[in-house]
């Protein structure tokens, strides 16, 4: 569950070059690359453990697993160049055999599509058993929408062309105005409820917010390729041991100040730090509590009043096997049921013990987190049963893990933006405020969202800051 070290901060006018705050997956890698280069870092955490949402857990029956992120990406290279340095073994996503599709009630089983072309709700359209006119009618609304995120530059989403109507149109609405298939309907619910861009409803964000979300995090490019041997969290773990005495948690960030040679930063009742610049690798919601001397510009501001979190609770069923491989199955499933838009196989190679990750979403996750501890425990079981069968009822174990109430997350794996934000305030998006930067995967305009966006916005903000250290 993360390495703990000190819990007090630093004495009063430590100077030191880079301040970082949040020792989450961001802000250790731009606290590593500041630290390669010879610069004097101070990492500030409120938790009390580090890793942030890069967190694993060893269960009851020995199974390691990740509570947060897990999983590596095709084009993830970032990611698996630290992988591979840090000597931690890959294997793939299991993905052999055919998936399961649970449509009103219906259930089919189908193989995963090879092709875009070929791709209704993840499988091969001519095997999900819809009527012919509705999958013609779904694969010409999901063309319509990879057009408009081939139109959109991953840096600038306020300039592509049409840009202000669609970020005034909700998915929903766009839906109703270009869509003619509810199944296209649902695969475009599920992009916002569950795919990378994780935790909204589609009438929370803008059609041009889940355009944009597809062309920097695109699940077309396998965002969900391999998995760690001992699970992912250890990369946190371990780059935790490397910058230990750098370290010091339990200390919340409360204020910056900044002037022409430096920066100030306020930790707990009446401690301070002097640095020549700060990394602030949190997500945006959470740098709205930090009090900014001058302070930010109204239209950051908004900016990040209009990017809030999504709702995501993760849940683990562990079972003494992948039972589901026997029968030519791949523990991948989607469907509309209530509870569980999604599950996949999380289990080693052996298969022993099987594990399927999943997940409550959006407003689901909302009035899920309401009810009583066995109504959610029932609530997964039979939607586990709807798509693997009895034998999917009868867990060894079953883990819950509620995102929205982490007091440092505050919600799923990344933000959105709400509409109209960012053709009014994008433009502020990534803009350094003064010796202030920004990392933390909601800052990077590649994989946002995923390990890859958080490693690269802490790469991107330690060469920010270093230009203040070495001018």
């Amino acid at each position: 569950m993360g390495l703990h070290n000190s819990s007090h901060a630093a004495s009063n006018h430590e100077d030191v070059d880079v301040v970082i705050v949040g020792a989450g997956l961001s802000g250790l890698i731009a606290a590593r690359e500041l630290h390669k280069k010879g610069q004097r870092v101070h990492i500030l955490e409120a938790r009390a453990t580090t890793g942030g949402r890069m967190i694993r857990q060893t269960t009851k029956t020995g199974a390691v697993i990740d509570l947060g992120g897990q999983w590596g990406g095709a084009t993830h290279h970032r990611f698996q160049a630290l992988v591979d340095e840090l000597n931690i073994k890959t294997f793939p996503s299991y993905y052999d055999g055919k998936g399961v599709l649970l449509w009103d009630g219906k259930r089919v089983e189908a193989d995963l599509a090879k092709e875009p072309s070929n791709k209704v709700l993840f499988f091969e359209d001519e095997q999900i058993g819809q009527p012919a006119d509705q999958i013609t009618k779904a694969k010409a609304a999901m063309q319509a929408f990879r057009a408009i995120a081939a139109s959109i530059d991953p840096d600038r989403p306020w300039t592509a062309p049409n840009a202000v109507e669609l970020d005034r149109t909700t998915i929903r609405a766009w839906c109703d105005n270009n869509s003619e298939s509810r199944l296209s309907d649902f695969e475009l619910e599920w992009l916002s409820v569950v795919g990378g861009s994780g935790g909204f409803d589609p009438w929370d964000a803008s059609i041009l917010h889940l355009a944009w979300t597809q062309a920097v995090a695109p699940q077309d490019e396998g965002p969900e390729a391999w998995l760690l041997n001992g699970a992912a969290g250890q990369v946190a773990e371990r780059l935790t041991n490397e910058l230990r005495p750098f370290i010091h948690l339990n200390s919340p960030v409360h204020g910056i100040d900044q002037n022409a040679v430096g920066v100030t930063v306020h930790v707990g009742d009446d401690q301070q730090i002097q640095a020549k610049s700060a990394i602030v690798a949190i997500p945006p919601p959470l740098r709205n509590k930090i009090t900014f001397k001058p302070d930010l510009p109204a239209e950051m501001r908004a900016f990040l009043q209009r990017s809030p979190m999504g709702s995501m609770i993760k849940v683990f069923a562990i079972y003494p096997s992948a039972f589901w491989r026997g029968q030519n199955l791949n523990g991948f499933a989607v469907g509309n049921l209530k509870t569980l838009k999604l599950t996949a196989d999380s289990s080693l190679p052996s298969g022993t013990p099987g594990i399927l990750a999943a997940f409550v979403t959006a407003s689901e996750a909302v009035a899920f987190q309401q009810m009583t501890a066995a109504k959610q425990r029932q609530a997964v079981l039979d939607d586990l049963v709807a798509y693997w069968g009895p034998e999917a009822g009868l867990p060894e174990e079953l883990i819950i893990h509620n995102w929205n109430q982490e007091a440092w997350s505050t919600g799923a794996f990344t933000s959105f933006v709400s509409p109209g934000a960012w053709t009014t305030y994008g433009q502020q998006w990534q803009q350094s405020h003064g010796r202030v930067h920004w990392a933390g995967t909601e800052a990077s305009s590649r994989w946002p969202g995923y390990f890859e966006g958080a490693i690269e916005a802490g790469i991107q903000a330690a060469n920010k800051a270093t230009l203040h250290v070495n001018p």
